[in-house]
């Protein structure tokens, strides 16, 4: 069993949509090989990505589980019309609604091996769903919100009960006893319920809840000196990312859950920089 994943990129420009699909007498747009993917930008649109998970087993014969090509055409058959459809006809209505309509179609037309699909709406807010194998048939009850904040803070590593001498050969430079500083990136996934209607927990919801309990509370401090989370003098963490991590989940966790909505933090992802970041699930 393998799992594969493709990401599919086009532009959704409403004014192209005629040539693109060489209608009205016009022939079809050329597919370049762009980064952005095709359908391609021409005047203003939106850019999207879908990110398609396949879970399934390898041909012996020749080394392919899912030709990548198959899995392109399919979003841009199943897709690309529903979403286009969706920002002309509707364009207020919740992306849940949206993916919930079209990941049943999907899985058929790759043959019921997508596991999951996430919907990159801009490069930092997503919403994905994933499919019951044994139950593919009925539409996706939950969805995954992800939406990135950033905040900056200082902090210095440093374990009290550990000798100077043992902290630096540990710490290195993030134990300088000044404290340096980050630009975080902090991404929390929320389990969302969802009907044909939308989810009664929206982004709205989510970037209102995680900027009052994580961005002004953290943002521009000293972790180590003003906060009692990361202060050892108090019982604190040493703020390390592995603990920035789990401390935002744990702080964000019942703030989520008193809304009464039924949406469940699931995850918090802390970039501390572009190359070093840490996923915290609870527990």
């Amino acid at each position: 069993m393998v799992e594969l994943t493709r990401t599919v990129r086009f532009c959704i420009a409403e004014h192209a949509a005629a040539r693109a699909s060489g209608t009205a007498g016009t022939e079809p747009a050329p597919a370049y090989n762009t980064f952005a993917g095709h359908p391609l930008m021409r005047g203003l649109g939106r850019y999207y990505e879908i990110d398609v998970l396949c879970r399934g087993d390898v041909d012996r014969r020749t080394g392919y589980f899912l030709n990548i090509k198959v899995i392109d055409d399919a979003v841009r058959s199943v897709c690309v019309p529903v979403i286009a459809q969706a920002c002309r006809e509707r364009p207020w209505v919740d992306p849940t609604v949206v993916l919930r309509e079209l990941v049943g179609p999907l899985n058929a037309c790759l043959d019921g091996a997508v596991a999951e699909v996430r919907w990159r709406i801009t490069p930092y807010y997503a919403v994905s769903m994933e499919i019951d194998p044994a139950n593919s048939s009925t539409p996706p009850s939950a969805a995954t919100l992800t939406q990135q904040f950033d905040l900056a803070a200082s902090h210095r590593l440093h374990v009290p009960g550990m000798s100077d001498a043992e902290n630096r050969a540990v710490f290195g430079k993030c134990n300088h006893p000044s404290g340096h500083g980050h630009n975080y990136r902090v991404e929390p996934s929320v389990l969302v319920p969802v009907t044909p209607f939308g989810t009664p927990f929206t982004l709205a919801d989510l970037e209102r809840i995680t900027s009052r309990e994580i961005v002004d509370r953290f943002d521009h401090k000293h972790l180590n000196v003003d906060l009692p989370e990361f202060d050892p003098a108090r019982g604190g963490l040493n703020p390390s990312v592995e603990n920035i991590a789990k401390v935002f989940f744990d702080r964000l966790a019942p703030a989520i859950d008193a809304e009464g909505k039924g949406a469940k933090l699931t995850a918090m992802t802390v970039w501390e920089t572009d190359k070093t970041r840490c996923r915290y699930t609870g527990g």
